[in-house]
């Protein structure tokens, strides 16, 4: 392989991978990492098809007149897109794996064009989508969105500034099914508000300066992520919803509570809620009208989840094809992990990037031939694909708690970590080792120097930083004590086998931190159970990644602790930040105040002043070391991409980050069978 130098070693059924020195340089020149590439939309009516063209088989069902002419479900105002390559051919079913209910994001990522406005291939700029427009203020105090004229929802009924006004006021606004406001709507803690303009045009309002609005709206945020979004926590996402389906199953539309839940008790729920939440999940209710490429056909909860293609899909390409061009996507369900990874070894998948393992990657390249498909290396924009996260309002041991509020103790860890045995180990040397900070092409990333700051390894410095805060005596094993009672300090590290294997990759840490004399006890723990005992502030150090923060305020709940439902540096503290001071705990580290007040005043700000706020909060983060960086910017996350050599239009790299949606950022509606 040019550029690289591989060692293959048979270990059971696996093969380890070894690079050269300087393996992260040398990836460029391997050809499996490919120059960033992107769709072009055409926003100029004057270069748009003037004739149309749709699938086989919605022509059938047009002659048979179960369907109207594609030229009449179609939107006035067009979504013209110009392929990376190509203008592909009708056809085909894409296979694909998936792990069974809960990983409904596999497909929510797919549709991820159903969103107001998308990012482009970079990940730094919004483009059109259902809306062909957008205008801000110049007080910042309200943003206007232009949606397309004509668009239909999959089952033919107008999608209009209706359905923005339903969710905003009948799903947003209604305490029981959505009990906690989104933070995006209430800047500085004033609630915005929603006006339909006309039939097209919907306009949001604040009463203070909101120009982060636009960047949320583009972003997978609670109000800009569109429809195929999760629905967790009681919240409804997307800004919009499908007026015309969800209204009847609403008490106020439905003679009231009493009438609402008869009625959904006589389909076989426990009352008007459970039937609404059911109802409007695109995964598992075939019924409800999608926005997106595909709907479902089979729900996520069989065997196989199939969507086929949604026949009012509102975009076409440059000679005026209806996309998508494939008919159908196909997920069949994988026991586990590994044998989702033998099968797309096999060539059993036509692209697949989520749920690949890095650690499979040799014998993924050595099968590509016999499996018909390429590999693809797509880095990511993120700081770290593990961290270490310092819960900073733990209050269960005031020893433990002291600890890990003192940012000494904090570097002192950090600086103890070899970074290059877990990228060797863990990552094939394919990451880049270092602090939490974004990748260097982000605008946010803080500078020079910030990515290595307290992220060298260095044990003497480690031992000389924990000895200068007290933690002076060992046992007979070299492990340090406690100070009030004299037993050894031990600290738990909460670690979740989801998108890498967390638990094995902290025994690794464990065992390098006990070279400084700390002892830490790694609990492999279920993934709803971990979450639950950090939203309930049990949690000593909990292991995730910091994906989602490159561009910190679209996703700023694994950096900042703003969000409790995943506030992995602070439950509490988040509480406080989240309720406005009405529950929770107040940070008593003016650092965590000095970062949750810059946060807080950049939704305000325009874009180079708001980049600097930014960059100031990851300067804190880093300097603090609340939450430890290993490695990142690797393509572990969702980055290590088989595709067949029978697809067409498929980017030579993806954007791997939370608002690029991968692999719907790449849009996957325009991909093709060659053959």
């Amino acid at each position: 392989m040019r550029g690289m130098r591989m060692l293959a070693t048979l270990f059971g059924a696996a093969l380890l991978l070894a690079l050269a020195p300087g393996a992260q340089a040398q990836l460029g020149q391997s050809g499996l990492v490919g120059k960033p590439e992107g769709i072009t939309i055409i926003t100029d009516p004057v270069k748009w098809p003037a004739t149309f063209q749709e699938a086989p088989s919605l022509a059938a069902l047009v002659r048979e007149g179960k369907l109207p002419a594609v030229k009449d479900r179609l939107p006035q105002d067009l979504m013209v897109i110009q392929p990376v390559r190509e203008i592909g051919k009708y056809g085909g079913t894409w296979r694909r794996g998936f792990t069974g209910p809960g990983d409904d994001e596999n497909g929510n990522r797919i549709n991820a064009s159903d969103r107001p406005l998308l990012v482009d291939h970079t990940g730094t700029k919004a483009m059109p989508s259902l809306a062909k427009g957008w205008e801000q203020s110049a007080d910042g105090k309200s943003y206007t969105l232009f949606l397309r004229r004509g668009l239909r929802w999959s089952d033919g009924a107008p999608m209009t500034a209706d359905d923005f006004i339903f969710w905003f006021d009948e799903i947003y606004g209604n305490k029981d099914i959505t009990p906690t406001p989104i933070p995006d709507m209430s800047p500085q803690g004033k609630p915005g508000r929603m006006v339909k303009v006309d039939a097209y045009t919907v306009r949001w309002e604040f009463d203070v300066p909101f120009f982060l609005f636009e960047e949320l709206m583009s972003g997978d945020t609670l109000i800009g992520g569109g429809q195929a979004v999760r629905q967790s926590n009681g919240r409804s996402h997307g800004a919009y919803a499908p007026a015309h389906y969800l209204k009847p199953l609403l008490p106020k539309f439905a003679g009231g509570v009493d009438a609402a839940n008869a009625s959904a008790r006589a389909e076989g729920f426990d009352n008007w809620l459970s039937r609404l939440h059911f109802k409007k999940d695109w995964t598992r209710n075939a019924a409800v009208p999608v926005l997106g490429p595909w709907r479902t056909l089979e729900p996520i909860n069989k065997s196989t989840w199939v969507m086929e293609r949604n026949p009012f899909y509102w975009a076409v390409d440059t000679v005026g094809n209806q996309l998508p061009y494939m008919d159908r996507v196909v997920m069949t369900l994988a026991e586990n992990l590994e044998v989702l990874n033998l099968r797309a070894m096999g060539g059993e998948y036509d692209l697949q990037e989520r749920h690949i393992d890095i650690g499979k990657l040799p014998v993924l390249l050595e099968n590509q031939g016999r499996g018909n498909y390429k590999v693809h290396l797509d880095l990511a924009l993120n700081g770290a694909d593990a961290i270490y996260h310092f819960n900073q309002s733990f209050d269960g041991d005031a020893e433990i708690a002291k600890w890990l509020r003192n940012a000494d103790f904090r570097r002192a860890l950090s600086l103890a970590l070899d970074r290059k045995q877990l990228n060797e180990t863990f990552w094939l040397g394919v990451a880049t080792p270092g602090s939490t900070a974004p990748g260097e092409s982000l605008p946010y990333f803080p500078g020079p120097g910030w990515r290595e700051k307290w992220s060298t390894y260095d044990v003497k410095q480690a031992n000389a930083l924990l000895d200068k805060i007290g933690l002076t005596k060992k046992d007979s094993q070299g492990y340090r004590l406690r100070t009030d009672n004299g037993q050894r300090l031990r600290i738990q590290v909460q670690a979740v086998q989801a998108f890498l294997p967390w638990p094995k990759i902290s025994e690794m840490v464990a065992d390098q931190w006990s070279k400084v004399g700390i002892q830490a006890d790694v609990k492999d723990t279920e993934r709803n159970l971990a979450m639950t005992r950090t939203k309930n502030n049990e949690h000593h150090i909990m292991v995730w990644n910091n994906g989602g923060t490159e561009l910190l305020y679209l996703f700023p709940r694994h950096a900042i602790p703003v969000d409790p439902t995943e506030a992995f540096m602070g439950p509490l503290h988040a509480l406080w930040y989240a309720s406005n001071g009405a529950q929770g705990v107040k940070p008593e580290d003016p650092n965590i105040l000095k970062m949750l007040e810059l946060f807080s005043s950049a939704a305000g700000q325009k874009a180079d002043e708001r980049i600097k706020t930014a960059q100031e909060i990851w300067k804190i983060l880093i300097d603090q070391q609340y939450a430890i960086g290993t490695v990142g910017q690797s393509p572990a996350l969702m980055g290590v991409r088989l595709v067949s050599n029978r697809l067409g239009n498929v980017p030579d790299r993806n954007c791997i980050a939370q608002h690029c949606r991968t692999p719907g950022g790449a849009h996957p509606e325009t991909w093709f069978y060659k053959n």
